[in-house]
């Protein structure tokens, strides 16, 4: 039996070329080879100060308290958005926060450290995101606290962030704090840079004396 190997010709490998250019402008390459998707936040644990005896703030500023007083510390605007794996926003995903406050204390009966206590500050709100996914509550920058002899916590903001389907336990950290690269929560998971940010100038439309951390959220599943 004989066989015929075709030899494309120039003029044929410059039709092929054309064709694939019009398919790539008709059908961008994301359309056409499936999206790698997103890895999800890493998991933290829940922690011993959860807020059980408190009702959560939900108004979205956690440092102005019910007297009007003003919470003590740097001013911290903390938004992001909520997301599936996919890249898809995750409408009415409920956010609940708590942390420290700017000494280092939690509004907890259970927190022995001796720093002051904030009569202004508790440190747990609930949000809801919108359309697009997206959240932002004001507070303030909790600071690091010890944990025993010579240890520390870095400073951190706890997340609990439930979807329709799955939710996800965890803690955003800040970038540059010196407890980071020895706190064995942080480190345990494989990705902890997807857990810390970078705190930015806030917008002019924001108070001036804020800073600003982007914290995206990602569900497995949503």
């Amino acid at each position: 039996m004989e066989n015929h190997h075709w030899t494309p010709s120039r003029r044929d490998v410059l039709k092929m070329s054309a064709a694939m250019g019009l398919a790539g402008a008709l059908f961008p390459a994301a359309s056409i080879f499936a999206q790698t998707p997103l890895r999800p936040t890493p998991e933290q644990i829940l922690g011993p100060f959860y807020p059980i005896s408190l009702t959560p703030n939900r108004t979205g500023n956690l440092t102005t308290a019910a007297n009007g007083g003003r919470a003590k510390g740097q001013l911290l605007v903390v938004t992001g958005r909520v997301i599936n794996i996919n890249g898809e926003p995750l409408r009415g995903a409920k956010v609940e926060v708590w942390q420290a406050n700017a000494a280092g204390r939690y509004a907890h009966p259970t927190d022995t450290n001796t720093a002051p206590l904030d009569p202004n500050f508790e440190g747990f709100g609930q949000l809801t995101t919108d359309a697009e996914g997206r959240y932002r509550f004001t507070t303030i920058k909790p600071a690091a606290y010890p944990t025993g002899p010579n240890m520390f916590r870095p400073a951190h903001i706890h997340f609990d962030v439930a979807g329709r389907q799955d939710r996800v336990v965890t803690q955003m950290y800040f970038d540059g704090d010196p407890y980071n690269e020895k706190d064995r929560f942080l480190q345990s998971v494989r990705r902890p840079e997807a857990l810390i940010v970078k705190l930015q100038p806030a917008k002019p439309e924001l108070d001036p004396e804020a800073l600003v951390a982007v914290f995206d959220i990602i569900l497995a599943k949503g």
